[in-house]
């Protein structure tokens, strides 16, 4: 699958309150797996869709560290985040396209959302490597990647690339509009 990063500009789309309705409600999906006081982790946050309802889930003791290479994406999610009262819970980093700098996370991260991203990065193999030594044992990845862009086969490719650092397949959450796997590191 060629790589390819979503424009800027698509984020004002995806950051639209119309993705509730249809079917992709932050509050629903995420709810099950993050509590108060966790450190999720975020990659490709764009403007800050699922950002800011974990930012109030993980609560004033939680964090929520979300990391984009696009400035334009991180700069309207600390905008979107002050608006609403979040971003003092956010940890909004920029990133590069050869790693997204996790080694002060080492070990730290609670939960993982992976929101039609990971088929964005040029390897999902040094991807999920990535997440796995920021991961604790038994923190959980939400993979989900959007069905119209992911196959069957790019999909199975990702969770292979996940087991090969250590996570498994707890379940398969149903997500409108995506391939969806709830992931363990063992």
């Amino acid at each position: 699958m060629p790589h390819r990063v979503c424009p800027w500009w698509i984020g004002y789309f995806l950051a639209s309150p119309v993705r509730r309705w249809l079917g992709q409600n932050p509050g629903k999906i995420l709810s099950p797996y993050v509590r108060e006081g966790m450190t999720v982790l975020e990659p490709g946050p764009g403007m800050g869709f699922f950002t800011i309802p974990l930012a109030r889930m993980v609560g004033t003791s939680g964090k929520v560290i979300a990391v984009d290479l696009q400035p334009k994406m991180i700069a309207v999610l600390k905008r979107r985040a002050g608006k609403k009262g979040s971003l003092g819970n956010i940890d909004a980093r920029l990133t590069s396209a050869e790693t997204m700098h996790l080694e002060d996370l080492e070990g730290k991260i609670d939960f993982t959302l992976a929101f039609a991203v990971v088929h964005e990065f040029p390897d999902p193999g040094k991807f999920f490597a990535e997440v796995a030594r920021a991961s604790k044992p038994g923190s959980q990845l939400l993979l989900a990647e959007p069905s119209g862009h992911v196959t069957d086969r790019d999909f199975a490719t990702q969770l292979n690339a996940a087991a090969a650092v250590g996570f498994t397949v707890r379940e398969r959450p149903q997500i409108a509009r995506s391939k969806a796997a709830l992931l363990v590191k063992i």
